[in-house]
Order: C-alpha cells, then sequence, then structure tokens
C-alpha cells in the first residue's frame, strides 16, 4: 500500500545547500522528483530522482503535479509565501511550506536596521505603473525588481516624480559568492548597471512634499488666459466624498481637464487604478504636469468620451466633469460598464444638464441623490468683508438600484 504523497516547497539562499536545515537535504535527497527554476536546481549536481525544470506558468506545473503521485520537493528562492510561487501553489495543491530568510530580511540586515515598518511592494513581473502614489511618504521602502525593472529603470520613473529625498541601498546576489551592496543617489542609481538579483531599499533622508485632501486651486498648472477650467476645491472635496473611493478603487475620470479631480483620486486610491480622458490636447499636457508635480502615476488620454473608454477596465467609481455635448451616449457606457455597488459622480452647472441626467438615470434604473452646493469665499474691501460666490454646482449621485426578483 503506498503512502499519502509528500509534496513539499523549500525556501532556499543564494548559498545553496548551506542555507539549507540537514532535514531539508534530508527530504531533497529522499524525493523522488526535484522541482524548481534551472539556478537552484543546480545547486544539486549529484540528485538521483527526475529534475523538472520550471519553465512556463504556475498553471501547468500545478496540473502536472496533480498528475503524479510521487513524492516531490519545490525549491524556491527565499519566502515562498513572500511574493513568491507558494502563495498561489498552497491554493491549488496540498503542500508543506518550509521557508527560508527573505531577500528583503537579508537586505536590511545589510544595513542594519529594522524592517517592520517599511513599506514593501514588489515590481517583480508587474508593470511599475503607479508605483509613485504606493510608496510615497513612506520613510523606509523595499522593492523586489526584476531585469526590466532595474534599479536603473526605478530611479529614472522616481526622479520623474521629483523624488530626491530618498537615497537608495542596492543589494545584489545576496549571500552569494559575489554579493555587492552600496548605497545611492537616484541620479547614481539611474547611471549604474546592477546584477539581476537584487533588492532596493529606499530611506527619506530629507522631508516629502505634503498635501492633504483639497489641494488648492492655484497650485495647479490650468490653461491660460482660460484659468478657472477646474474642478474647484470645495467642489472636488464633496464629489471626492461622494464617489466613497477605497485604496483599491479603479476610477474613471471623463473630462479630466488639469487632472485635480484625477491626481486627488489617486492618492486616496494608492493600490487601485486611475484612468482619465479629456478632449483638449492643452488641458490633458497640463494634467500630465500636475501628474509628476503632485507625485501621481494615473493613465490620461487624448480623447472625446465615451470612444476611449473601452480600453479602461470596468470601474468601481465614475467622475464626470463634463460631457461634452453627448450625454445620452456617455452614460448608457457608464453605467453599462461600472461594477455592480460602484457610484457615477456627475457635476452639472446648469439645471438643463440636471434635468437631462436625472431623466437618463432615472431610464437607467439608476436612483440618484443631488447636493446642490452653493458657496463663496470672503473678499476683503475698505476694511471689511464681503462674500464672493462660487458658481453653484449641482453634485449628482447615482447608484444602480437593486434588482427587484418576481
Amino acid at each position: 500500500m503506498k503512502l499519502t504523497q509528500s509534496i513539499k516547497l523549500i525556501g532556499i539562499g543564494d548559498n545553496g545547500q548551506a542555507s539549507l536545515l540537514p532535514q531539508y537535504i534530508k527530504w531533497i535527497e529522499e524525493s523522488d522528483v526535484l522541482i524548481g527554476g534551472e539556478r537552484l536546481l543546480a545547486f544539486f549536481p549529484y540528485y538521483k530522482g527526475e529534475k523538472l525544470v520550471v519553465k512556463s506558468g504556475l498553471k501547468k506545473l500545478v496540473e502536472t503535479i496533480q498528475n503524479d503521485t510521487r513524492n516531490m520537493v519545490i525549491l524556491a528562492s527565499g519566502d515562498p509565501l513572500f511574493y513568491g510561487l507558494g502563495g498561489y501553489l498552497s491554493k491549488k495543491i496540498k503542500i508543506e511550506v518550509y521557508p527560508y530568510l527573505s531577500s528583503i530580511q537579508l537586505a536590511f540586515s545589510r544595513i542594519g536596521e529594522s524592517w517592520q515598518d517599511a513599506y514593501i511592494t514588489s515590481v517583480h513581473g508587474r508593470s511599475m505603473k503607479g508605483l509613485v502614489q504606493k510608496i510615497e511618504g513612506y520613510d523606509k521602502i523595499a522593492i523586489l525588481t526584476d531585469s526590466e525593472n532595474n534599479p536603473s529603470t526605478i530611479a529614472k520613473y522616481l526622479l520623474q516624480f521629483g523624488m530626491t529625498e530618498y537615497k537608495a541601498f542596492v543589494a545584489e546576489n545576496l549571500q552569494g559568492n559575489d554579493e555587492k551592496t552600496g548605497w545611492y543617489s537616484l541620479e547614481e542609481m539611474k547611471n549604474s548597471d546592477f546584477s539581476p538579483l537584487n533588492v532596493v531599499i529606499l530611506k527619506r533622508i530629507a522631508p516629502s512634499p505634503k498635501w492633504t485632501l483639497g489641494i488648492p486651486d492655484d497650485e495647479f498648472s490650468q490653461r491660460r488666459p482660460d484659468k478657472g477650467l477646474i474642478t474647484k476645491k470645495e467642489i472636488r472635496v464633496l464629489s471626492l466624498q461622494a464617489l466613497q473611493l477605497q485604496r483599491d478603487s479603479i476610477m474613471w475620470d471623463i473630462g479630466t481637464c488639469t487632472g485635480s479631480v484625477a491626481i486627488e483620486a489617486a492618492r486616496i486610491a494608492r493600490d487601485g487604478q486611475v484612468f482619465a480622458i479629456e478632449k483638449n490636447e492643452g488641458d490633458l499636457a497640463n494634467c500630465i504636469e500636475n501628474q509628476h508635480k503632485f507625485r501621481t502615476d494615473l493613465t490620461a488620454i487624448h480623447g472625446k468620451a465615451p470612444e476611449g473608454l473601452e480600453t479602461f477596465p470596468n470601474p468601481d467609481a465614475i467622475f464626470i466633469g463634463g460631457t461634452g455635448g453627448n450625454m445620452t451616449d456617455l452614460l448608457n457606457v457608464c453605467c453599462d460598464r461600472l461594477k455592480d455597488g460602484g457610484r457615477i459622480v456627475l457635476n452639472a452647472a446648469t439645471i438643463e444638464n440636471l434635468y437631462k441626467a436625472i431623466e437618463c438615470f432615472k431610464e437607467l434604473n439608476f436612483h440618484t441623490s443631488i447636493l446642490h452646493a452653493q458657496l463663496a469665499h470672503n473678499k476683503p474691501i475698505l476694511g471689511m468683508n464681503r462674500f464672493t460666490p462660487l458658481n453653484p454646482i449641482y453634485i449628482i449621485t447615482a447608484t444602480r438600484k437593486e434588482e427587484i426578483n418576481d
């Protein structure tokens, strides 16, 4: 009678077998199949069982394991449950996990600092899009890299957003024979070459700019002489509250203009995504300039909605600052694409557009609530103060009505 199949996932360091407990080595020697990348398998040149090199996706690996009854050991770098294959495999198959030190732990040990207060993220096999708003403001940041998103590329990216208040520590080939570590300014890191196996630590050495919710209007680059084509600070804050964004929300900003709403949204949804569209090229250029100033990396395209929205993923929230005179078609697309439980917030400056929006939402089976915002700022005059009103705005919040089951 055959014993139950044993599948063990063992973390290993760059120093090979020296990083493993004797029990782990015994398990490897007694296994029938040893699985891992070519670099890790090379640490066991005299292994007597079958070696299986992981070259393609993990889905195929799971299928291979499920169709085999032999005892297996899978090798992975560092801690397999820390941005590694362990998280995926443990959801698909019954597996025992034995981690080694992660590269982050080792890197912080090299600088002799604690890392429980560090913000940790990965661009290994992932897009760097949105990285800046995720990490901005933290004192310590650790980044897992890959051959494309390497330290040089990371430095070039961060310098676009003026993040010169950070210095970088790069740890290469940790515990390997050719280990190398060192501190760099971002300018130095941008012009240097590094081993593909590395981890980057960013440490803040000077204050970062501080922007709270409700960035003053004058801080944004705007079209001249038509200054004023911006969702005013007070209306912006009320609209963002109505959107009820979460940290991981996906949001559309239609008619973004200077990008003021999209930028503040990206600072709230730091782990999410913001997509903006603007029909005026000059305004779009200002939007991109403002992104760099306020350290937000959102997707902004030139176009007149609803054309172009098909390139965006389905959103949790949509802000509509302008409809371009095509409200019916635009709201049809937005209501169709909005995720369940999502919200659409539309700003209308005229009674006519308010009426059109309400009727459109009603036909699309959306519930609406309306806030009429009439605000004014004080203005000194002859040693006294009077109030200068802002243009009144109707803030319409639309949500999908619950379907009624017959």
